[in-house]
């Protein structure tokens, strides 16, 4: 150190997923490239040897090994560098695995640290593979010829300086494996984390790194997973923070496609002369480093008719709140799902996509999606099949939209008329055309999407699924229909945001003046699958919202019940504070009925939904956040509704 300074780095390389060799070959370049730069302590992201989404892959053995020797070579290949460096591998210690942190410097394994917290919830579930910290049983393992002390109350000193190591979800717990080290002497935090994007997440974990760094009154340097790691539900494109008592002092931009790390001076004597004068802190210390009593204290709350209405605003849309910076919440959005689409056509080695373009919302959202992707990889926009699909409900002004835009976009037209097919089909199937039921309509659904799939097939190119989250929870979608994609890009995004994501792309500047034109004319668009005749002036007769109700309500109750688990009446109460002159109460509890029928009644079809980005809080994969039986009843929910009075 210099004048009481420390050069640390927050890096974030590429990954394959599962391939130790490849990963610990781009770790290895990194470090050198720091120890070139004067880096003295640098951390890369959880689980960096294996990648973070290995799944249940991390129950095998032989990925355990593999692990493990990857992580021997890579000491032995930074032995020639003064760098103290943090790597986070899987590591098995009798009949427990553990998601650790690794620390080495100059051909020595320093110590391992285990996670003290694992996330189990929404869509992370790594208590399936790993075991918490203070589960281990052992103070010492062997790695390779190394013998390691291992456990979570490891703190790496250098003189006077401390350093202690924290796992990600420890960091967001109320009081954080972090804060305990910083009151045993740590006066910088490194934490290895593989935190997902989710629209809105991003300035919340800035501000949570800012408060911690704050609150222990130190350094605070963050890694978080990025391109290269599965983009089947979540996304993970990098970021990195480096903190330094409340201020971000470095931080990593995201959505580069490229290997990227931050580097910054931590002015560790600051940290230690301000620990010295702040009396609050050493009290701290006083009342935690040892065996701790709480004395509880009763207090009392108002009974329910005691207290008075609510007072606080409740945003009518919850996934677009209006304290929130629409234009950048809206690129925040397009840009988590540009990057699951890339990663997917990279994994893929595919050079071309296939799209329905229907003239609505949806596809024109994802047909968005697709060409900043195809732009952003080098690939030109006439590799996207972009496929109309004209039936019985086409009508004029979606037909019109979906030509415009396709041809202003630049990508390749083709128009498949689907009439006499879905003709020929009701006739081997001994269905009357003139009966316009649940048959008739899918019947349209089903054969466009074997269109897109056959086209796919042809041109070695994955069909790109177009259904919205709003959709996929009141099951608003034909099985096996336009439910079917490889890669659905809107399937975490609310059909109320869509319709803000595509007004925003209007007005962004992102396309030419014609395509925004019929951006705008497609967001006025009444909402409709156009499953059944167009009237005698060949305008839309068939409108969702006549049938399901008011998509802006649902996605209320979707927000609430999915990511606050809010119970009906609570869900049903702030409805009618953020809707009061909008909606009566009766209105309210007739789609809120409509609402929990069809989510519970439509989980089959969600249990084998196709891959696409977790996008804002809430998804519905049934491989992520959201697990739930196909047959589990409604009885409970409906019950309660039924029960809300409407005065």
């Amino acid at each position: 150190m210099k004048y009481g300074f420390m050069k640390v780095a927050a890096a974030v390389p590429f990954v394959k997923v599962a391939d130790c060799d490849y990963n610990i070959e781009r770790i290895d370049r990194m470090v050198h490239e720091a120890d070139a730069k004067g880096v003295e302590i640098m951390t890369f992201p959880e689980l960096s040897i294996t990648g973070y989404s290995c799944g249940d892959l991390f129950y095998q053995p032989f990925l355990q090994e593999k692990a493990k020797d990857a992580l021997c070579k890579l000491v032995e290949l930074t032995a020639n560098t003064s760098v103290m460096v943090i790597v986070g591998m899987p590591l098995r210690v009798e009949d427990k695995l553990f998601n650790s942190a690794v620390v080495f410097q100059q051909g020595n394994i320093l110590g391992a640290i285990p996670k003290t917290y694992l996330p189990n919830y929404r869509e992370f579930q790594e208590a399936r593979w790993f075991s918490p910290a203070h589960t281990l049983q052992y103070s010492t393992i062997s790695i390779g010829a190394h013998s390691v002390p291992i456990g979570r109350n490891l703190i790496f000193k250098c003189g006077t300086v401390g350093v202690g190591i924290e796992i990600c979800e420890d960091m967001w717990t109320p009081f954080t494996p972090g804060t305990r080290l910083c009151l045993y002497g740590a006066e910088v935090i490194f934490n290895l984390s593989s935190s997902n994007e989710n629209a809105g997440k991003h300035s919340y974990l800035r501000s949570l790194i800012s408060g911690l760094s704050s609150q222990g009154i130190c350094a605070y340097v963050y890694a978080s997973s990025g391109y290269g790691e599965s983009s089947t539900d979540i996304v993970f494109t990098g970021k990195a923070f480096i903190a330094e008592a409340g201020e971000i002092v470095e931080e990593m931009n995201r959505f580069e496609h490229r290997e990227r790390m931050i580097i910054s001076d931590i002015d560790v004597s600051r940290l230690q002369t301000e620990r010295l004068i702040n009396s609050s802190f050493k009290a701290a210390v006083t009342f935690h480093t040892h065996d701790e009593k709480f004395n509880q204290l009763p207090f009392k709350l108002r009974s329910r008719q005691e207290s008075l209405p609510m007072t606080r605003r409740v945003d009518r849309n919850p996934f677009m709140p209006e304290n929130t910076d629409h234009k950048e919440r809206s690129r925040e959005m397009i840009n988590i799902q540009v990057c699951g689409l890339m990663q997917r056509l990279i994994h893929m080695k595919a050079e071309k996509a296939v799209i329905g373009i229907s003239g609505g919302l949806d596809s024109a959202l994802a047909f968005i999606v697709c060409a900043e992707a195809f732009d952003r990889l080098g690939l030109p926009r006439e590799n996207i099949i972009a496929v109309t699909m004209p039936g019985f409900g086409t009508s004029d002004r979606t037909y019109r939209n979906a030509h415009s835009l396709i041809k202003s976009v630049g990508a390749t037209l083709k128009e498949i008329d689907i009439t006499d097919a879905c003709l020929r089909h009701f006739e081997a199937i001994g269905h009357d055309p003139s009966v316009h039921d649940i048959t008739y309509e899918n019947t349209q659904a089903r054969e466009r999407t074997q269109l897109l799939m056959d086209l796919a097939n042809m041109h070695n190119a994955p069909v790109i699924g177009t259904g919205d989250l709003s959709e996929l929870a009141l099951g608003w979608v034909t099985f096996n229909g336009d439910h079917m994609s490889m890669y659905a890009v809107n399937a975490g995004i609310a059909k109320t945001t869509v319709k803000i994501l595509v007004e925003y792309v209007a007005h962004s500047g992102w396309l030419d003046s014609e395509a925004s034109s019929t951006l705008l004319d497609i967001v006025r668009t009444p909402i409709s699958p156009e499953l059944k005749p167009v009237d005698n002036e060949g305008a839309i007769s068939q409108k969702t919202e006549d049938v399901v109700g008011p998509y802006e309500l649902h996605d209320f109750f979707i927000y609430h019940f999915l990511y606050n688990e809010y119970k009906p009446s609570k869900i049903y109460y702030l409805a009618g504070v953020a809707f009061e002159g909008v909606y009566t109460k009766a209105e309210i509890k007739k789609w809120m009925l409509v609402f929990f029928r069809r989510f519970f009644s439509q989980q089959y079809k969600r249990n084998c939904m196709p891959d696409g980005p977790k996008v804002s809080c809430v998804t519905l994969s049934p491989r992520g956040a959201w697990r739930m039986a196909s047959d589990a009843n409604s009885a409970l929910w409906l019950d309660e509704i039924e029960k809300f009075e409407t005065e």
